[in-house]
């Protein structure tokens, strides 16, 4: 599926995004919330991770989208995929964007885009997302989707730098919002599918 949004084209990872996944993640400030800095291998990315989530596009209707401005440079991806150990009707939300591409609110667009298409599409409950809660850009980008604090989080993790805190939208709240600051999605044709020309990396 081909998303457009007023300012980003977004796409279903392929194989042949390797070398974008592998850039994306060789920049230590990129992981520094991640892995603490070092990069993944280019053989990670491209026998383990784009092979999940093509899987879970063909289970699911999930996965990884790559995202890319009106120009064509890359902005990075946002993910919706099944948690492992949940049989609950939720979604874990993720997004990774090249350093150039901070501060544009490109994170927020992409994934309120892909949360639209999911509480619209199929019978997702529920969406969550974890980070640091020293993140503030990461937790900024959760508090635009509509996301608040989990129902069982403990509040006083707020108080910790190294802890990590989980944010979630229930389908219901996300509904009550639409026409509030929500992203037009419309669906892409084939022939403006940012894939078919390769590319630049920001």
């Amino acid at each position: 599926m081909l998303l457009n949004t007023d300012r980003l084209r977004l796409r279903p990872v392929q194989p042949t995004d390797r070398d974008l996944l592998v850039a994306l993640d060789a920049d230590p400030e990129v992981m520094r919330f991640v892995s603490g800095g070092p990069a993944t291998s280019p053989e990670t990315v491209a026998e383990w991770i784009i092979p999940r989530t093509q899987e879970q596009q063909r289970a699911h209707g999930t996965g990884m989208w790559l995202q890319f401005t009106g120009t064509g440079a890359f902005a990075g991806w946002v993910q919706l995929r099944t948690p492992r150990h949940s049989s609950a009707a939720e979604l874990e939300l993720s997004y990774r964007l090249p350093r150039t591409m901070w501060g544009h609110g490109y994170a927020s667009e992409g994934a309120a885009a892909l949360v639209s298409v999911m509480f619209t599409t199929t019978d997702t409950q529920r969406i969550f997302a974890g980070t640091h809660v020293v993140h503030g850009a990461s937790r900024r980008v959760m508090e635009r989707l509509g996301m608040r604090l989990a129902a069982d989080s403990d509040v006083t993790a707020l108080g910790h730098p190294d802890a990590m805190v989980e944010y979630e939208i229930l389908r219901d709240q996300w509904a009550a919002a639409r026409g509030r600051g929500t992203v037009r999605v419309r669906p892409a044709r084939r022939h403006s599918d940012p894939g078919s020309a390769r590319p630049q990396s920001a």
